[in-house]
């Protein structure tokens, strides 16, 4: 900083002022974006490694969503004694790691209705593509959440629902959230951060182009994807 001025104390040459037009131009604007995603997880204090992950994968959506035209996204999370919190839109993964990395999970019940509710909320003057649950149990009322999730439908946006662990109760209500949007029920096994990286991509390629997108992905894919677009086409 040159003395007294609070300015720096020299210009940035034309070479860093080229790399950083250039960086900036390759980060897509809200306008330019062709899908938006809720991206809502459990950090509940049984999540604690499935979050980490999560984290460190989540950029695949952004890459493959990119391809397509890109892709905003809204990371959704609940835990503790009735803590909810829904992060503003972000069109980077950088971003996105960043809001994640500053959540540690802590013990509660799930809110799994409230997920719905929001997403319904935001789908009234956004047009969501899809949202993406990630959670391994469930500890509230079928009934109020399968009304939230009948309403999530009417707003056109089905849910993904990614289930880890084999927890019945879960298990039965994820795919009844499911089925009443027009939406997908996959599990998957603690531990199996492959198989979550590719549930997040295919349902980020469905929110930012689609089902002709996620077909011709699944297609090109191959394996749990070409299934979970498969399992679209069939309404759940």
């Amino acid at each position: 900083m040159s003395k007294g001025s609070g300015l720096p104390a020299g210009r940035s040459s034309s070479s860093e002022i080229e790399a950083f037009l250039n960086a900036a131009a390759r980060v897509p604007s809200f306008t330019q974006v062709k899908g938006r995603l809720v991206f809502a997880i459990d950090a509940t204090m049984s999540r604690g490694l499935t979050w980490d992950r999560a984290s460190e994968i989540q950029s695949g959506m952004f890459d493959v969503a990119g391809s397509i035209g890109g892709l905003a996204v809204q990371l959704v999370w609940f835990r503790g004694r009735g803590e909810f919190e829904a992060s503003e839109w972000t069109v980077t993964p950088a971003a996105l790691g960043e809001r994640m990395r500053r959540v540690s999970c802590r013990a509660g019940f799930t809110q799994l209705r409230r997920v719905l509710e929001h997403t319904a909320e935001e789908a009234r003057t956004t047009r969501i593509g899809a949202l993406v649950y990630v959670g391994d149990c469930f500890e509230e009322r079928h009934e109020a959440v399968a009304k939230a999730a009948a309403a999530l439908c009417l707003r056109g946006v089905p849910a993904f629902m990614f289930h880890e662990g084999e927890e019945p109760r879960a298990a039965y209500t994820f795919r009844e959230v499911a089925r009443l949007t027009k939406g997908v029920y996959a599990s998957f096994n603690e531990g199996a951060a492959e198989r979550l990286r590719d549930l997040l991509k295919a349902a980020a390629v469905y929110a930012a182009g689609g089902e002709v997108a996620l077909r011709e992905y699944g297609e090109r894919m191959g394996g749990d994807v070409l299934r979970l677009a498969h399992a679209m086409r069939g309404g759940g």
